[in-house]
């Protein structure tokens, strides 16, 4: 059978990837055609991939704006692209402003279309979930909440274990120890925190300076972030200089694995965080206005991962205008090894692993769209 999947970030470029090899397992003769990254194409083959989710991605409002153009010329190409390959389904994965206009389309045109890693209209836009129920024939969700959530709505969301599992499971399997990944990295032997500061440059410029101006309160600690291959290494060298924060990049799970703590911006880190049971806290800068809209506009309490899972703040979420840097510093010592906070929050990251699953996400949710298909 044919397959056109559609991812527009790195991690959707990476679950896609997982997922083929997934349908792969199931259906051998499989052909695909993708937007999406360079993981997807290891898999699909680089003569099949239409767009580069570097193309693709445009965040932040005025970064929209300004690629308006760009962005309905990329809509039009998918859709062309769609209509030569003519797949027997469409497979959306997250992203949904982009995502959610194909998925009206191919209805239009009576193309069968399966939405991997469902919007979190849970979270904010819930208008959205009318525009699921009606033109996405098969919802996949990756939190067991999100099944109840989208019943309620009339959709039959249908979980298999979150696809990170896969992910981390393939990077444990040869990750290096302690005493060689200091040695590789030019590390000294003071316990480590990761900062894990976003992928995004505006994530960066934002908290990556806050997380500098906290690791000078505490020198016994080796502070290092975790960079992005797709950033340019020269931002995160303006933003550390003068200070004693080492700068790796691609090497995330690998630093976490070594990690005391770690101090992540939200997002799908603080679930990877998690998952490696490091201890860790929420520093995200946000602008005025939104501090003082958010609770009209986001639906849920939390933003990190975790506690939205977990449904209580285990993770604190210092989320502000304005930096509280003695708030952080005692946030971070409650986190340390004695803090008052750390094995309590070790002990919920392990039910938070049992609630995630076990590996092999990508290949039951492949089997059963294949299976769906078939039938």
């Amino acid at each position: 059978m044919k397959y056109y999947i559609i991812a527009g970030e790195p991690s959707g470029d990476l679950h896609g990837s997982n997922l083929m090899c997934g349908i792969l397992d199931a259906d051998p003769t499989a052909e695909f055609r993708f937007c999406g990254g360079d993981k997807m194409a290891e898999v699909g083959g680089i003569n099949n991939l239409l767009m580069h989710y570097r193309d693709m991605s445009f965040f932040g409002i005025w970064q929209v704006l300004k690629n308006l153009r760009t962005i309905f010329s990329q809509i039009d190409q998918c859709k062309a692209d769609i209509v030569q390959f003519s797949p027997d389904v469409i497979i959306l994965i997250d992203y949904p402003s982009f995502n959610m206009r194909i998925a009206k389309w191919a209805f239009k045109r009576n193309i069968k279309v399966y939405y991997y890693i469902a919007p979190k209209v849970w979270a904010w836009k819930e208008w959205r979930v009318k525009s699921i129920r009606r033109y996405v024939s098969r919802l996949y969700a990756i939190f067991p909440f999100e099944v109840e959530y989208f019943r309620s709505k009339g959709i039959d969301a249908h979980y298999f274990g979150n696809p990170l599992t896969d992910s981390i499971a393939a990077k444990t399997d040869n990750m290096p120890d302690a005493a060689t990944f200091r040695e590789k990295h030019n590390l000294d032997n003071r316990p480590i925190v990761a900062l894990l500061a976003g992928s995004r440059r505006s994530e960066i410029s934002l908290n990556l300076p806050n997380m500098v101006a906290l690791s000078r309160l505490f020198p016994a600690y080796q502070f290092v972030v975790t960079g992005v291959n797709w950033i340019d290494r020269s931002l995160y060298d303006s933003i550390i200089a003068d200070s004693d924060v080492k700068y790796l990049c691609d090497a995330t799970y690998e630093t976490l694995s070594v990690s005391t703590a770690a101090i992540v911006t939200s997002g799908t880190a603080t679930l990877e965080t998690a998952m490696f049971g490091i201890p860790e806290m929420v520093v995200y800068r946000t602008a005025w206005l939104y501090e003082k809209l958010k609770p009209y506009v986001l639906k849920i309490p939390y933003i990190s991962l975790v506690n939205i899972n977990l449904n209580y703040e285990y993770v604190r979420e210092i989320v502000t205008a304005k930096f509280d840097i003695e708030a952080a510093a005692n946030e971070l010592q409650a986190i340390l090894p004695n803090g008052t906070r750390r094995e309590k929050m070790i002990e919920q990251f392990d039910h938070l692993r049992q609630m995630m699953g076990e590996k092999g996400t990508s290949r039951r949710v492949g089997n059963d769209i294949v299976k769906s298909l078939k039938q």
